[in-house]
Parts: structure tokens; C-alpha cells; sequence
């Protein structure tokens, strides 16, 4: 996946500096999915060893060090060149990525979910398919804008692409989070991502870490206007489908969510 060129400006420019400063390389790699991917795949590789996969990319640029952190910069750079073109039909996916991420991070806090950095995750990887379906599918924005126009309790964001390409965003994002060494829950969040109205109708006890992930995403998703950045569409219908299973899940009235859409978007996340 090509990292965002603003961000490869940044780093480079970091280290530039006689003391590169690794929080603020962790702050940049964190705001692009390509580079953030390609570090904890790296870090989660049998090669570092680790117990148990990790999602954060403080942990990861900790653990690696600043020297290989550049190299693998590097190399993304190499392998990112992006065309003008290529670049503009990318903006919006990059600015919903970050905006969705931390919003997650902020009603995950706000909800008492515990694995943040998970969360966080999710909000910037839950779309990665996306890039590699616009590179295979030149067509693939106005499919995508259909997809979301004919979304309902019906017919998924997902079954339109399936009608028309033969595969989904979804499914594609779901294997490159395995590539990138996820933590498992994640990868199986992102699969599932517009699938959430089948998970949450199931009112068992089961798929309690799916679904506490996915009510999370969706909610960020809402607020951040997915529907909108990537769907070209004045209104939410895959949200109206699913919206009371989620608030009734997370325990939330429709008042209360309204006051926390607001307190996100004070806090900057999903202006457009």
C-alpha cells in the first residue's frame, strides 16, 4: 500500500535532524496505514519473536529502533511513488483513515474499552483494501458510491461490490491484515466491518471482542462520515440499519451518542 507523500515529507524531514525524535516518528508512521502496516508486520514477524502480536506502533518503533525504523521508511518510499493522479483518488481515503482512528481511540476511552491500541488499529486499517481495489478496478469509486447509495439492512456495502467487481474491499483488507501480522480479532474486524447487522442481531454471548471492536468502528465510521468522504452520499443508510443494535449494545441512548458525536467532533476529528 503507498504511504501518504505528506507523511513521507515528514519523516524524511525528521531525519534530517542530529537527533531524530522517535515519538514524533511514531506519531507520523501512526497516521499513514501503509507505513503503519508494514512496521508491525515487520515487528510481528517470527523473527522478533514476540509472546503475543501487538498493535501499537509505539510498542513497535520502541522495539525496533530508530535506525531500522528509517530503513523501512526508506524502503516504503522506494516503493511508493505515486503518480498525481494516483495520489488525488487517494486523499480520501487517507484523511477518513486518520480522522475514523482516532475517533476510535476516543470512544473506546469514552465506553471503558480497555485495548485502545486496538481500536486505533482498526479505525486505520478497517478500509486498507481499498488502495488495492482502486489500483485493480479503475471503475472502483463509482462502484463504491452505489455500494454505500443502496446500503440498508438488505443489501450490504459489501454485496454491491460483490455484484460488480467479484470480491469486496473487506475481504481484500482482511488479508492484508493477516500479511501485516494483526492481532487476530482485528484482522476478523475488518473482514466483517460491513457485516455488523448480522453480528449484532445474534444476541448471544458470543463474539463479545468482535463485537465490542465493531460497535466502536461503526460508531466512529457514523460520526466521521464515511458515508460521505468515501460514499458521495447525503445520508448514513447503512447506520440507520444498524444503529439501535449498536447503542443498545454499548449501552448508549440516542441522546447520549448525539452528545458524543459532538464532543468528538469538537475535538477537530472528521471536519470536512
Amino acid at each position: 500500500m503507498p504511504p501518504q507523500p505528506q507523511i513521507m515529507v515528514d519523516l524524511q524531514m525528521e531525519q534530517l535532524q542530529p537527533y531524530p525524535d522517535v515519538n514524533n516518528i511514531s506519531r507520523l508512521i501512526s497516521q499513514d496505514p501503509g507505513l503503519s502496516g508494514a512496521l508491525l508486520k515487520l515487528v510481528n514477524s517470527p523473527f522478533y519473536g514476540l509472546s503475543n502480536r501487538i498493535s501499537s506502533i509505539q510498542h513497535a518503533v520502541n522495539l525496533l529502533g530508530t535506525h531500522t525504523v528509517i530503513n523501512l521508511i526508506n524502503a516504503q518510499a522506494i516503493k511508493g511513488e505515486l503518480g498525481d493522479e494516483d495520489i488525488a483518488a487517494l486523499n480520501r481515503f487517507w484523511d477518513s483513515a486518520q480522522d475514523i482512528a482516532q475517533a476510535c481511540v476516543m470512544l473506546a476511552k469514552r465506553i471503558g474499552f480497555q485495548s485502545a491500541d486496538e481500536a486505533y488499529a482498526l479505525g486505520l486499517f478497517h478500509n486498507c483494501g481499498i488502495p488495492l481495489m482502486l489500483k485493480r478496478f479503475p471503475s472502483y469509486p463509482q462502484v463504491q458510491e452505489e455500494a454505500y447509495s443502496r446500503a440498508s439492512a438488505d443489501c450490504r456495502v459489501v454485496d454491491t461490490e460483490n455484484r460488480l467487481l467479484n470480491t469486496n474491499h473487506a475481504v481484500v483488507g482482511y488479508y492484508i491484515a493477516r500479511s501485516w501480522r494483526l492481532p487476530e480479532r482485528v484482522c476478523e474486524a475488518i473482514a466483517n466491518h460491513h457485516n455488523a447487522l448480522s453480528i449484532f442481531s445474534d444476541e448471544s454471548s458470543r463474539n463479545t471482542p468482535l463485537k465490542n471492536l465493531l460497535a466502536i468502528l461503526k460508531m466512529a465510521e457514523h460520526i466521521c462520515a464515511c458515508y460521505q468522504v468515501l460514499g458521495q452520499q447525503d445520508h448514513d443508510h447503512e447506520w440507520d440499519s444498524l444503529s439501535a443494535l449498536v447503542l443498545d449494545y454499548v449501552g448508549l441512548t440516542e441522546y447520549e451518542f448525539d452528545n458524543l458525536k459532538e464532543i468528538v467532533l469538537e475535538m477537530g476529528v472528521g471536519q470536512y
